[in-house]
């Protein structure tokens, strides 16, 4: 049985900080490392480790601004609640479709290679084998956030064990290669940087269990911390270990550039081992993203901004079970986006954008309610100016322009139909209001 009103069963705080961490950890290491670190070398050279390091100190500002607003709205509306607070309804929807579409887009991306390492190693169709791991995916979803989880948990140790593996199999090769070495100089670095951003995308979702979570306002923003921290280090680790064993060359030129290290390194069977585990990588990132983007659906549905049907919970599931098959159906759709070097880079513009305005809503909350509570709250400031988010805005903004024109352009394109959705959707609002 389901609710017999839109949002008329809560959902179930059963995650603490061990789930919590290891749902972040799972779907910041799924396929960005795995799928983009060849790209992402062609650029930056042996020094695409320094491309990782960039990525993350603009994570890291924008994380810690996240943990203050999470422990300040443990909402699963997340950016859409905390934009909602510090600048009104519609801004807070145009940051709430890019996320909406960010997630079902880069699941899209990420179910191709899926398919892609799938039909290498049993010989099916690709798309097929992408739609059969979302319809799969959708299923266990549904079954519970807790069942999620555990699978997510599962997958998160078995891709960590890959990434360790690289990390082995660099070691008896290490000092081999100049590890500075950049072949387009620093402003290869930096476009690097921006493409691999993408290898981070998942420390804001983190925020969107909050309603699902014991202690949310505690727990949430230590998780966030935790998993920025492991991720990074395991990325860098992985960066300088797999140039040492092929170079940056032999990562650029490799669709499967794991593949390509573990060969060098153990043979065949080695990469067979790796190209086993991309799938549980692949696999594991694709549920953490539709399950953040069902999150967001169903709260911003709760608040009246999306259509009602998808707050509706399970009875008996406690998911919301509307909201996981819209996002699910949309990422079906959207299996033909691309390359997922395009792609990615289509998402960091949404993420880029949304960024800004968290660390611009911390900023501003702290002049409009500087006593409310915050369990968590960014560190240094200047008289009520907390300085993190505005670093935290100056380098989005510097990765932002290191985006091609075509990319910067459909992102565009994209804010502007959220924007015209926004208006229909404060109509509706409106008009809802009028008749109560």
């Amino acid at each position: 049985m389901v609710s017999g009103q839109p949002g008329g069963t809560r959902l179930s705080r059963s995650l603490g900080l061990a789930e919590i961490t290891l749902s972040g950890i799972g779907i910041i290491l799924g396929a960005g490392i795995y799928a983009l670190i060849g790209t992402a070398a062609a650029g930056a050279g042996n020094a695409v480790w320094l491309a990782f390091a960039i990525s993350a100190a603009v994570a890291l500002f924008t994380a810690l601004s996240y943990a203050e607003l999470a422990s300040m709205f443990p909402k699963a509306g997340a950016e859409y609640e905390y934009t909602t607070a510090a600048v009104g309804e519609y801004v807070a929807f145009i940051v709430g479709w890019l996320i909406i579409f960010s997630g079902i887009v880069g699941a899209a991306a990420v179910a191709l290679g899926f398919g892609g390492y799938f039909s290498g190693l049993f010989g099916t169709d690709q798309i097929l084998a992408a739609v059969a791991l979302i319809a799969v995916l959708t299923v266990i979803l549904i079954v519970g956030v807790k069942e999620s989880a555990a699978v997510a948990g599962i997958f998160t140790l078995i891709e960590g064990v890959g990434l360790l593996l690289i990390i082995a199999a660099g070691l008896p090769f290490l000092g081999t290669v100049d590890y500075l070495e950049m072949p387009f100089g620093i402003s290869g670095v930096f476009t690097a940087a921006a493409l691999v951003f993408f290898a981070y995308l998942g420390f804001e979702e983190m925020v969107k269990f909050s309603e699902e979570t014991r202690e949310p306002e505690k727990t949430v923003p230590k998780a966030l911390m935790i998993a920025l921290v492991v991720c990074t280090a395991l990325y860098i680790l992985v960066c300088i270990s797999a140039v040492s064993v092929v170079g940056w060359e032999g990562l650029a030129g490799s669709d499967a550039p794991f593949a390509e290290v573990a060969t060098v390194a153990w043979g065949q069977r080695g990469a067979d081992l790796l190209s086993v585990i991309a799938l549980f990588a692949t696999a594991n990132t694709v549920l953490l993203m539709l399950l953040a983007s069902s999150r967001i659906s169903y709260g911003m549905a709760r608040s009246g901004s999306l259509p009602g049907h998808l707050s509706r919970v399970h009875r008996t599931r406690k998911t919301p079970y509307i909201a996981i098959v819209a996002v699910a159906s949309g990422a079906a759709i959207f299996l033909f986006a691309g390359d997922i070097g395009f792609v990615a880079n289509v998402t960091n513009f949404t993420l880029f954008v949304t960024f800004m305005i968290v660390n611009l809503a911390v900023i501003f909350l702290r002049f409009r309610y500087p006593d409310r509570a915050r369990p968590f709250r960014v560190p240094g400031k200047i008289g009520r100016m907390p300085v993190l988010p505005l670093l935290g805005i100056a380098s989005g903004i510097f990765l932002f322009v290191q985006l091609t024109a075509e990319v910067i352009a459909i992102g565009t394109l994209l804010v502007i139909i959220g924007g015209i959705a926004a208006l229909f959707a404060g109509r509706r609002q409106d008009q809802d209001r009028d008749g109560e």
